[in-house]
């Protein structure tokens, strides 16, 4: 259990390859979170769908849909708010709905029990049941349950590699195979290193906890397709994360995006012209 990335440095180290945020500085750092509001406002102002649907009666957690269209169900993105397990929201994750909308793909984006507040299994269970109440209850809002793409960005990258992983599925009364292909971006795939930064002051992991919610350590079952996004200016951590655990899942492609940090690079999912972007509408599609 001592063998994992990073376990050889120092904490100080390990917050300089995983502490994103002090990376960038307060004033950047602020200034990118201005900027996923009013994305996000903008990209939803007018547009068809439904926010604020209850998708887990235990927690009462509601998640937006967006980008529904007249006739036939629409392939959906769900995506998972990064945050840290912490912070952000709904509200300030919708910034690609408009894209993908105009490329006819729907848009679903939960909000879940932050920490302290839920554990970090408890957190897990509940993007889970976002999926399962998009299999089983998007038909109902324009969305084609055949059709489900979960990504998300720096925490919430480890919480798709948890909808990605075998072993849950029967729970919920899923197919095996009902995310059909994943995008996380600057994802956390073996959460040890959380263990000794800053961050695990809310999530109050130990080792033998952050191993069993880390997907680089879990069962595979079904690989399904999937693009590792990672920013070539990212923290070292998120790097590392993602050049070990892509090619552990072997049925997916790395993109290393250059001239962007760990909280621009997301931002390019509402962009059809970036790669990532392009990228993105082409994974969905694909499905």
């Amino acid at each position: 259990m001592t063998d994992w990335p990073g376990s050889e440095l120092s904490d100080e180290e390990l917050d300089v390859a995983y502490n994103v945020r002090r990376k960038a500085g307060p004033e950047l750092f602020a200034r990118h979170m201005a900027r996923y509001r009013t994305e996000s406002e903008r990209a939803v102002d007018g547009l068809p769908g439904r926010p604020g649907i209850v998708y887990d009666e235990e927690s009462g957690e509601r998640l937006d849909v967006w980008g529904v269209g007249g006739g036939e169900p629409r392939p959906v993105f769900v995506y998972l708010h990064g945050g840290y397990w912490m912070a952000l929201s709904r509200d300030v994750s919708s910034f690609m709905a408009r894209m993908l909308h105009e490329q006819g793909i729907a848009t679903v984006v939960p909000d879940y029990t932050l920490a302290p507040k839920a554990t970090l299994e408890e957190i897990v269970r509940q993007v889970r049941a976002a999926v399962a109440w998009v299999h089983r209850r998007g038909g109902e809002h324009g969305l084609d349950p055949e059709r489900i793409v979960v990504g998300g960005s720096s925490a919430g990258g480890h919480l798709t590699g948890m909808t990605m992983v075998g072993g849950w599925q029967e729970r919920f009364g899923l197919p095996e195979d009902v995310v059909k292909a994943a995008m996380p971006v600057s994802g956390l795939f073996d959460i040890r290193p959380i263990t000794r930064i800053y961050v695990n002051e809310y999530v109050r992991l130990d080792l033998e906890r952050a191993a069993a919610l880390s997907p680089a350590l879990l069962p595979v079952g079904r690989r399904c397709p999937a693009v590792f996004v990672v920013a070539e200016n990212d923290g070292d951590g998120f790097l590392t994360q993602s050049r070990l655990f892509q090619p552990h899942w072997d049925a997916g492609d790395l993109m290393v995006v250059p001239d962007r940090d760990h909280f621009d690079v997301v931002l390019d999912l509402g962009d059809a012209e970036s790669a990532v972007g392009r990228a993105l509408v082409d994974l969905v599609r694909s499905v």
